[in-house]
């Protein structure tokens, strides 16, 4: 029986079928197709490279909530050419309904936030939707109107795409926000049913025209940790290597940090 489509099994067809449409022919030995010029495969021939049959994969790529085990995306994997990072994306995605029922933190513990305040370097904790809970003094020095957003913007995602003051704070604001959106979607792809998740891209498809264009590419990639460059109104350049720990206590949070270099 084939079960009503499901949030997270539609974002998995999406998904499928944007990497289907960008597969390389001949990296996968395959003749140039007369209309689609060099790239892209159809789902009757994923199907044949991947050993299954067309009629299931139209339905996985039509969101639809049908049996899926690791082995079988393994091969649609492989001809797709995915990524690690994208492959445990489709994984956790075709999993079980239960696995990304975690419980959203609303406010940051007191030990978290005594952490963040005995640093001496920009710290701040974020929810699994990344909201921001609670942060330092030496994050409200480099991001200043941190304190004085409404509590239903202070989102991060939200203020990377709306704020033209954090977006002036960014010299690379175009590579950046794609990398943080392709970091989220990795982060947050079991939750995508969530009411908290689900409202805020639905608000971010409606309130940003950069973000429609970058969620449409469905990039997926683990986040790392690396330099960042911001451009601050009143201290000018800074350098920081930026960090992010998930505490042990609580795996709902992630503690990100900018370590000055």
């Amino acid at each position: 029986m084939i079960r009503p489509r499901t949030p997270r099994r539609e974002q998995l067809g999406e998904f499928l079928a944007s990497r289907r449409r960008a597969a390389s022919r001949s990296a996968l030995g395959l003749p140039q197709a007369a209309r689609r010029g060099d790239t892209g495969l159809s789902r009757e021939e994923v199907a044949a490279l991947a050993g299954v049959s067309a009629s299931w994969f139209t339905w996985l790529e039509q969101g639809r909530d049908i049996g899926v085990s690791r082995q079988v995306l393994g091969a649609v994997a492989r001809v797709l050419q995915l990524s690690p990072a994208e492959i445990d994306y489709v994984v956790r995605l075709a999993g079980p309904e239960e696995d990304g029922a975690a419980e959203e933190a609303e406010r940051i513990p007191e030990h978290l936030q005594r952490l963040v305040d005995a640093l001496d370097f920009p710290a701040f904790v974020v929810a699994s939707d990344w909201a921001i809970l609670g942060w330092n003094a030496p994050y409200a020095r480099l991001y200043e109107p941190i304190a004085v957003v409404d509590p239903g913007d202070r989102n991060l995602l939200w203020l990377i795409y709306t704020d033209p003051r954090l977006r002036r704070m960014l010299p690379e604001w175009d590579q950046e926000s794609r990398r943080f959106l392709a970091e989220f979607r990795a982060e947050s792809g079991v939750r995508l049913s969530s009411d908290r998740h689900r409202a805020l891209i639905e608000r971010l498809l409606e309130g940003s025209e950069d973000f429609r264009i970058q969620w449409a590419e469905h990039a997926v990639e683990r986040f790392t940790s690396r330099q960042r460059v911001f451009q601050h109104p009143k201290d000018g350049r800074s350098v920081f290597e930026h960090h992010s720990l998930v505490p042990s206590d609580a795996p709902g949070l992630s503690v990100v940090m900018y370590v000055p270099v």
